[in-house]
């Protein structure tokens, strides 16, 4: 018979690229932290949001710190801009090696930085674990680049996996299987946001 309709080729260049977040405020979770001779510290990452830029006046989080971006590189060629997906290396000034390590946020002084969370509200599912989980609990969570234990201060409802909706309020503990919404402490500073 007749075949009507594009061929998969036609159809995959059909599609629009997704747009990169350049017009949301700069987060930058570092993946590493080196001290190269004669430049000094280059934090390297991947640009999840906004931009970066040489001229830059950055904050780092949590620790608080602010400096200035001397310049911004992508597999050893300056960039003008690097933009999200982009993984890159940038120069800083006055802040050592020392003071910054992975898991920390590079953001925008001026637009939204990033701060510490003293704690956060978050869904877990329980996907495999023996006995029963309670406040108390303190799992190590890998949120971006970071790796911190993170305590279970409180059971806050227990929810259907699918549809999202309450089961119960205050639950005692979570078993596998079970999803709840569940508020968390970091055991160190962490910044970490809702998306």
């Amino acid at each position: 018979g007749n075949k009507s309709g594009k061929t998969l080729l036609e159809a995959i260049d059909a599609i629009d690229p997704p747009t990169r977040p350049t017009d949301k405020p700069l987060r930058l979770p570092l993946q590493d932290v080196y001290k190269i001779g004669g430049i000094g510290t280059v934090p390297v990452g991947r640009v999840e949001t906004g931009i970066i830029k040489a001229g830059m006046v950055v904050t780092f989080a949590p620790a608080g710190l602010s400096t200035e971006v001397k310049s911004v590189e992508m597999h050893h060629e300056q960039l003008a801009e690097g933009v999200p997906g982009d993984n890159v290396g940038f120069n800083i000034k006055n802040v050592s090696v020392k003071e910054i390590r992975r898991g920390f946020v590079c953001s925008d002084s001026k637009n939204e930085p990033a701060k510490e969370a003293a704690s956060f509200q978050a869904q877990v599912i329980v996907l495999n674990h023996p006995g029963q989980i309670g406040a108390g609990y303190a799992p190590v969570l890998d949120c971006h680049t970071a790796h911190i234990a993170c305590k279970f201060a409180e059971l806050i409802e227990k929810i259907d996996r699918r549809s999202g909706k309450k089961l119960e309020d205050n639950p005692k503990f979570v078993k596998s299987g079970d999803s709840a919404i569940v508020k968390m402490v970091p055991s160190k500073p962490m910044c970490v946001e809702s998306y």
